[in-house]
């Protein structure tokens, strides 16, 4: 299972994209509210109604956190406290962790990324802690996969679908979507 988290103000493209491609790819993934509600504004007004409340993810299950960027949604994952612990799990245990634009952050504040090469949206190059960072498009460094933004939302998807499914799958999906 791989579990997208929604937090106010998430960046729609980077969220909805990342399910619809795994989607795509017959890969399990579920959305994740880290609010209240299963209904979550993103940053651009569009409302989302996540599959389950944080509360109801089985961690255990989960093969993937994915983190999608946006503002305040970025900040608002950083402070979510079960969050955190999970990030910190998934990394002690080498599970793959995937952060797009501004959400590589979130990793890099908690200097999980240290010594591992990153990327995110421009503006925030100085939080990515201990990152050896780059303006790729899409970068993998061990169970790691960080992007640079909305417009990068499509690479980033089939990436993962890569790393879950493989590049047989993954350029499938490409030459169908006209990638």
């Amino acid at each position: 299972m791989i579990y997208v988290h929604l937090a106010e103000g998430f960046e729609e493209i980077e969220a909805v994209t990342v399910v619809d491609v795994l989607r795509r790819a017959d890969i399990p993934v579920k959305t994740v509210s880290i609010t209240r509600e299963k209904i979550v504004k993103g940053a651009h007004n569009m409302s989302v109604t996540a599959d389950m409340l944080f509360e109801d993810a089985d961690y255990g299950k989960d093969d993937m956190i994915v983190l999608p960027g946006g503002m305040p949604g970025t900040l608002n994952l950083g402070q979510h406290e079960g969050l955190v612990r999970q990030l910190r799990i998934f990394a002690e245990e080498g599970k793959w962790l995937a952060a797009i634009c501004a959400a590589p952050s979130v990793l890099g504040k908690l200097s999980l990324l240290e010594g591992k090469k990153a990327t995110s949206y421009p503006g925030f190059k100085d939080q990515m802690i201990g990152a050896k960072y780059t303006e790729d498009r899409v970068v993998q460094d061990g169970n790691f996969i960080t992007s640079r933004g909305p417009g990068t939302a499509i690479e980033f998807s089939l990436k993962l679908v890569e790393i879950l499914k493989g590049s047989q799958i993954s350029d499938a999906i490409r030459t169908s979507m006209i990638v």
